[in-house]
């Protein structure tokens, strides 16, 4: 069983506000947006929306576009997506024109709020009470069995918190309208909370668009799993290695120096001058007491020198550890062809620095340096 993919939507003022205190709604988003919008809730198996959210606002919460529905039946979709809310106090009103337009709707409460919604919902939606308490983690799995495969959450502030606090949101669209509320009364986007993490680690912004005059920033909100951050990261220097100037008596090398998941440093062989190493020439760029560089990790496209030809410079390795970086990640060992007997992987490991040697991507990071003898 799988949880649905999470894609959290919210439109929020320059100064983070979702609305003013106004008994009227607040447009934030302007019809370019508001089309947007209604293009990723067709692309969605539900939609969820908090109680109060629809208590304040008492939204339809629809596809408006009749082509885009009839693309969902065509698909083999039902024309509108699950409708879904929630509610601990089960206050919700059988009037509001939610539970009248639109497909099947649910409703995810307590045992408490199931026991006085189910008469006061009855043939407008399936209840379903998650226990004593809003279990969020449950809700989803709920959702998978029922073979939701993405879920859109509209809000409000407490929905959004939770599913940030509880690392359950895998996407977000930030639409950030070209106006100022102002108003200390009136709802922010996100409560304070203990979110994972905070306030070190960092999203994953993955695009910015305009639609009229509204900017959306995609996030990625989920910690990156190790392995596909560091491919990814690796990747990058590999794609830096490639810019060395040709040489036939050195290796074309690239360096990333990350901290929070952030680019902090980067550098390539023969960067500067034609002696300079790629560890070296990001180390560089950075000053020797940078506190980042105690939670950094290093990749290098190889494995970091343990002997130079020129005694005024330091090998690459006891550069890293003077540096007091704790992890180094690396693609290939440093062959025969130049040092006999490099021990960059070993010294740094004897130093209690952690070694990744990402073997699969050797093939990727020597493919520069064909023109070389690799022995």
């Amino acid at each position: 069983m799988t949880r649905p993919y999470v894609l959290l939507s919210v439109a929020v003022s320059v100064d983070g506000y979702i609305d003013d205190a106004s008994p009227e709604r607040l447009r934030l988003s302007d019809p370019a947006d508001f089309d947007r919008v209604d293009q990723v809730r067709a692309d969605s198996d539900a939609i969820l929306i908090g109680a109060e959210t629809l208590r304040r606002d008492n939204p339809r919460l629809l596809v408006d576009s009749a082509e885009r529905r009839t693309a969902r039946v065509e698909a083999g979709k039902p024309a509108y997506p699950l409708k879904i809310t929630v509610t601990a106090s089960g206050d919700l009103d059988p009037d509001l024109r939610f539970w009248h337009h639109g497909g099947d709707k649910l409703v995810y409460t307590t045992e408490a709020g199931a026991a006085r919604l189910a008469d006061r919902l009855f043939g407008l939606a399936e209840i379903v009470s998650l226990g004593a308490e809003l279990d969020f983690g449950a809700l989803l799995d709920d959702l998978g069995r029922r073979g939701i495969g993405r879920l859109m959450v509209e809000g409000g502030t407490r929905i959004h918190t939770t599913f940030l606090a509880a690392d359950l949101a895998d996407e977000l669209h930030l639409a950030v309208a070209p106006l100022l509320v102002g108003d200390p009364a009136a709802p922010r986007f996100l409560d304070a909370a203990s979110y994972p993490g905070a306030p070190h680690r960092r999203m994953r912004l993955v695009d910015i668009a305009l639609f009229g005059d509204v900017a959306v920033l995609r996030y990625r909100p989920k910690s990156e799993p190790m392995a596909e951050r560091d491919t990814r990261y690796m990747r990058r220097a590999i794609e830096l290695a490639w810019r060395c100037p040709p040489s036939e008596t050195a290796f074309s090398v690239g360096a990333v120096i990350v901290a929070d998941d952030v680019e902090i440093a980067t550098g390539y062989s023969r960067e500067t001058d034609a002696k300079v190493h790629a560890e070296e020439s990001a180390l560089d760029k950075l000053d020797a007491d940078d506190p980042r560089l105690a939670r950094a990790t290093i990749y290098t496209t190889l494995e970091p020198c343990s002997q130079r030809a020129t005694a005024t410079r330091p090998p690459c390795t006891d550069r890293i550890l003077r540096a007091g970086i704790p992890r180094v990640v690396l693609a290939w060992r440093e062959p025969a062809t130049f040092v006999t007997n490099c021990v960059g992987v070993e010294k740094l490991r004897e130093q209690g620095v952690e070694v990744i040697e990402l073997t699969e991507l050797a093939a990727e990071a020597m493919s520069m340096n064909g023109h070389l003898e690799l022995s």
